[in-house]
């Protein structure tokens, strides 16, 4: 080597905090022998080399490459400074104050080198629920402030034993600045308590609280996030108890397995779906569920698809290893109400639903519920849910936001964003909101990432709905500027710019409600647009919503409001056993009349009339319930498709399905499968949606087409529509890293802020 003495500064941005970077830099310099520091600060990570300047570009070089797996580097910038003459090379304690602009790490699933220590009866930290390490643990929901250090954590009244403080101290060691690091001695601990008593004095409440799932028991565990609601998957007492003491009457609960081998037992992984499943993020994955799968008839009825998970904590794994079995691992709360994280709240919420509680006593900051994610066509990723192990990594914005932005989101599936500079937050997923704990769960949230990334809003952005929470509680902001965005502009826009395109693109942006610029409701939508503005180009034939939102919540009307439209309006065969003739001319009266029955073009109400003219779910008991399950009747073989009219009027297209209605109506009177007409129904709709937005995208000179909106959850329609697309050399794109529904909207309204101002 040159005998040439060089010292660079790099400053590294990104997710570059609690996942071990320092002591890896720390470990590549004294390799590589060089002197000089690193420190965590409020920006990242900062770091100053020094030896010969072979050494040191070979350091820089490798840096970024070679840093630990849960690691994301953004940026490196580097400078060069004088040779100070350094003969160590240290870590330096993080300084405080100052601007905070360092990402916070998500949660990540315990690794392998846990897991064998939690299994080795050799090891201290043998069967220890809280073992972890700088490559996995608690991240999100444990920390308070930034950077992320011990003090600003919810480990911060554990003082460390002197072992796990040597851990703590040596840059060799695995557990090098892992925050949370503990052991049996020191850290927290695992009680096991009566649902409405006190404490069960056992040695192991892990094993006893296993033991008590064997046996058929309901049990509230308090996990990284919030609490779940467990019991055996395939025990169908024991599910059904769950499901009637939850009210939550058919809503699929979600499954964690021991192992992939025991998921693969359950459904079908392709090699997407194992690798979400195996990941760090350890999502729940939906996945065609098998015939022969071993789970209770009421774990997910009428449904094709199983929700499962692997654990993801070491408790989880105890659990799992100790009942030997599959375990429902459902939401810890009453239908329609936030995840309950605090222990107190759990006795009291959760103490009607559950014999048992296992709690601990590590703090949980954040509560955050499980992710949701399914694989569509090509592998790709559809989130249905964004929030534990994928929140709260930032997202880039095309346009960076000239000044702090705030958006508030929607009403169903709710998330908000903070946005600053090139930067984006979105936060994790808050739910519905429709009552005062979960307004409170989301007012709490945004507080908290306005604490924890410095963003204190200057703008405002909401949807255009006066009565949604998300926007009133937008209204009532002071000193801020206010931006109301339309509801499927935002869908349009989240994926444009999750993209990093600006330019203009056709959207077809189908859900279930969503305030039009007119004033009605839509849900049909075709737009021409990009971030700046758009223009509604198509849109679904539209009908009365008799009785408004009620007729959400029945589908019967629906299918009575799309059966006048479509001049078929006596009540059909496949109904009749579940409305009464008389409901039926009151409610087709009522469409006649207009009177409390709001016109929509809502490409979910049509779903929703398919559904209930088939029979098959005339009303529901969650929200797209009538629509899951219309996809998982579908005959698979059928490849027949209904007929769907596309009319221009004036400048705007029109998808006009009432000779579909007519026909699908005939078939069913007729002695039709459901299964057949089901399939039907999304081929037709999937090639008029096909014929539209290559209609469409000529007309705005673009080759870009954007699928968003909770319809598309429907992987069935889905699919069809982007293989219809393709071959016709318009490019498709859909959210990668974001939900398709709801959940994204808030990143759309940040980017249109950013745009606009």
């Amino acid at each position: 080597m040159s005998a040439l003495r060089r010292r660079a500064c790099a400053r590294v941005q990104g997710t570059v905090q609690g996942v071990g970077f320092r002591p890896y830099v720390h470990r590549l310099a004294a390799e590589l022998g060089l002197a000089g520091y690193v420190l965590n600060d409020a920006h990242g990570v900062l770091l100053e080399v020094e030896g010969e300047a072979e050494a040191v570009e070979e350091f820089l070089a490798r840096l970024a490459p070679e840093a630990p797996p849960l690691a994301m580097i953004e940026h490196v910038e580097v400078s060069e400074g004088p040779p100070l003459g350094d003969t160590d090379f240290v870590i330096r304690a993080s300084p405080r104050g100052g601007p905070v602009d360092a990402p916070v790490t998500p949660d990540s699933a315990t690794c392998a080198e846990c897991l064998r220590e939690l299994f080795d009866p050799g090891d201290r930290r043998h069967r220890y629920p809280f073992i972890n390490c700088t490559n996995c643990g608690p991240r999100f929901t444990i920390v308070r402030g930034v950077p992320y250090d011990r003090p600003l954590t919810t480990m911060a009244a554990f003082t460390m034993c002197a072992r796990c403080q040597s851990e703590y101290e040596d840059p060799r060691d695995r557990r090098f600045h892992a925050q949370p690091n503990a052991c049996p001695q020191c850290g927290p601990s695992v009680r096991l308590l009566k649902a409405r008593g006190g404490e069960i004095d056992v040695a192991d409440p892990v094993g006893a609280a296993a033991a008590a799932l064997r046996e058929g028991q309901i049990v509230a565990v308090k996990g990284v996030g919030g609490f779940h609601l467990a019991c055996r998957a395939d025990d169908q007492p024991a599910v059904a108890r769950l499901r009637a003491r939850k009210h939550r009457e058919d809503k699929p609960f979600a499954l964690m397995c021991a192992s992939r081998a025991d998921a693969e037992a359950l459904v079908r992984l392709g090699d997407a779906e194992a690798a979400l499943l195996s990941g760090s993020e350890r999502p729940i994955v939906l996945a065609a569920r098998r015939a022969d799968a071993r789970v209770a008839p009421s774990v997910a009825p009428g449904v094709g698809e199983l929700g499962v998970m692997l654990p993801y904590s070491p408790l989880h794994h105890l659990l799992l290893a100790d009942s030997g079995c599959t375990l429902v691992m459902t939401s810890g709360n009453l239908s329609d109400e936030p995840i309950a994280f605090e222990d107190e709240e759990a006795r009291e919420r959760l103490g009607r639903i559950a014999d048992l509680l296992l709690v601990h006593d590590r703090p949980i900051e954040t509560r955050t519920d499980d992710s949701v994610v399914r694989v569509a066509a090509a592998d790709h990723p559809l989130f249905l849910r964004r929030s534990r192990g994928y929140v709260p990594a930032a997202l880039p914005l095309p346009e960076p936001a000239r000044r702090p932005v705030l958006a508030c989101g929607a009403e169903l599936k709710n998330t908000f964003c903070l946005a600053k500079g090139s930067r984006a937050w979105v936060g994790h997923h808050v739910g519905d909101l429709q009552n005062y704990e979960t307004l409170r769960s989301f007012t709490r949230g945004i507080a908290h990432f306005e604490d924890l990334f410095a963003v204190a809003p200057e703008l405002v952005a909401h949807d255009l709905h006066p009565e949604y929470l998300s926007t009133k509680y937008a209204l009532e902001r002071s000193g801020v500027e206010l931006l109301g965005v339309q509801h499927h502009h935002a869908h349009l826009a989240a994926v444009l710019a999750e993209h990093g395109d600006p330019g203009v693109a056709v959207g077809a942006i189908f859900d279930g409600t969503g305030l039009g610029s007119d004033g009605t409701v839509w849900g049909g939508e075709f737009l021409a647009g990009d971030l700046s503005g758009f223009q509604r180009v198509g849109t679904l034939w539209p009908v009365r919503l008799p009785g408004g939102e009620r007729a959400i919540r029945e589908p019967w009307r629906m299918a009575c409001a799309w059966a006048l439209a479509a001049e078929a309006p006596d009540l059909p065969e496949r109904l009749a056993p579940f409305v009464a003739p008389e409901a039926w001319a009151q409610i087709r009266r009522l469409a006649e009349s207009g009177l409390a029955s709001p016109v929509t073009s809502s490409m979910g109400r049509l779903f929703d009339a398919v559904a209930a003219l088939c029979g098959i779910r005339p009303a529901v008991n969650y929200e797209g319930q009538a629509a899951i399950e219309l996809e998982a009747a579908c005959e698979t073989t059928e490849r027949g498709a209904y007929p769907i009219e596309l009319a221009w009027h004036g400048e705007l297209l029109q998808l006009d399905p009432r000779e579909m209605i007519r026909s699908l109506v005939r078939d069913l009177a007729g002695g039709a499968e459901v299964a057949r007409v089901a399939s039907r129904f999304h081929r037709g709709l999937a090639e008029a949606t096909v014929s539209a937005c290559s209609a469409l995208a000529a007309a705005a000179s673009t080759d870009r087409v954007v699928l968003a909106g909770g319809v598309f959850q429907n992987r069935r329609l889905l699919e069809a529509v982007m293989t219809g697309l393709e071959p016709l050399g318009l490019r498709v794109l859909l959210p990668r890293r974001l939900p398709i529904g709801d959940g994204g909207i808030s990143y759309g309204q940040v980017a249109v802020a950013a745009r606009l101002t």
